[in-house]
């Protein structure tokens, strides 16, 4: 009795296989071109700094996410102290890759920690786009982990910053940073060569170190030692004296000193109308005015008049931080979908950024120290004056 009950379990689990395993037959509508529509479960992970850090990073993703909801879009930010805190960075990417539904990964800024969580993601998985903007680590270690490297024209804004604050009328030019960033070959790079461009143009340059919003000051305190030194500064120089820092938590109190001491503000580290303008001017964007960056300038050319500051501010016409997160998000979807198949598309990444900024931009290929890295490109626009 036991073999023969034996054999029927055995007899059954083979015809349940069976059916599970046979493609069942379409109802009969009458309609023999019926079809079934393919699944559509693709997710793209966006990586981002906390509304602290850089807002309109933050709020690049949440614009991705109101476009494709969140069943298509996850959004994880690093820590505030992201220089103590590696390990979550890593940890944060790992988690969105770990969803097999995630086909691409964009993340802006790329700060230390991004490329060891790359190295740990292509572990369990290598089949991801993944888009690294602003990196933070150098060319060599994040280019050859990320498949697609965005980064401003750093080297090009030496040149650049210069020229635009002696049009402004500067006769000085104060320069922000501290240890941290000046260990980055590009952002070290860049001040020699402003430093260099400012003599050139007979501007006197200020070497001026801040606290690391990431040290044991935080962000509060080095946003207001900036409060406190951007007086000290034009008291000693006077108001013809443009100010640049390279950190974004900083950029709100640099403008609202800027403007409070009448002295001169070429741009951002991070150039965009976004960027420290609304918040330091005061400036409430409607719900309905969301996203749309002419009101944002009409508001801060409205108020920087008010204030006695016109041609004495400025920015890129476009906010390029958000533009790398929504722009890349749309290349990694268009991806996805297969209507491109090299992770690395130049001209499709071009038609990307102008349809999202409605302006050229000058896209040229990394080369540093004799290196030419093919997938890691650097953008330039001009200013737009205030």
């Amino acid at each position: 009795m036991t073999k023969k009950l034996l054999a029927f379990l055995l007899i059954a689990m083979l015809v349940l296989g069976m059916v599970a395993c046979t493609p069942s037959e379409p109802a009969n509508t009458g309609d023999d071109d019926v079809a079934e529509e393919p699944a559509d479960n693709w997710k793209i992970g966006i990586m981002t700094n906390t509304v602290v850090q850089n807002e309109e990073e933050y709020r690049a993703a949440q614009n991705v996410i109101a476009k494709y909801g969140e069943e298509h879009v996850i959004h994880m930010t690093f820590p505030d102290k992201f220089m103590d805190e590696q390990e979550t960075t890593i940890a944060n990417l790992v988690s969105m890759a770990s969803d097999p539904d995630l086909k691409a990964l964009v993340i802006c800024q790329a700060v230390p920690g991004t490329a060891p969580g790359i190295d740990s993601i292509k572990e369990i998985r290598d089949d991801l786009l993944i888009i690294a903007g602003q990196p933070q680590e150098d060319p060599p270690i994040i280019s050859s982990r990320a498949d697609l490297v965005l980064q401003l024209d750093e080297m090009g804004m030496g040149y650049s910053m210069p020229a635009q604050a002696k049009k402004q009328g500067a006769e000085v030019f104060v320069h922000y940073s501290f240890p941290r960033h000046m260990s980055y070959p590009l952002l070290s790079g860049r001040r020699d060569l402003l430093r260099a461009e400012c003599e050139r143009l007979g501007l006197e340059f200020v070497d001026a170190t801040a606290p690391d919003p990431t040290g044991d000051a935080g962000t509060s305190g080095a946003q207001q030692f900036i409060l406190e030194d951007v007086p000290r500064m034009v008291d000693k120089y006077g108001k013809d004296t443009a100010f640049f820092s390279t950190n974004c938590a900083m950029q709100v109190p640099l403008i609202s000193s800027v403007i409070d001491t009448g002295a001169i503000y070429s741009q951002p580290c991070c150039p965009s109308p976004y960027h420290g303008f609304p918040s330091a001017l005061g400036i409430e964007i409607p719900e309905d005015k969301q996203g749309d960056i002419d009101y944002v300038v009409d508001e801060i050319t409205r108020i920087v008049a008010e204030k006695g500051m016109t041609g004495r501010v400025s920015t890129w016409p476009a906010p390029v931080a958000m533009m790398f997160i929504e722009a890349g998000a749309e290349y990694a979807k268009d991806w996805i979908h297969g209507e491109f198949e090299e992770k690395v598309d130049i001209e499709r990444l071009k038609d990307e950024f102008y349809a999202y900024s409605g302006v050229d931009a000058k896209v040229s290929v990394l080369e540093e120290g004799g290196v030419t890295y093919d997938n890691y490109y650097c953008i330039l626009m001009d200013y737009l004056d205030f």
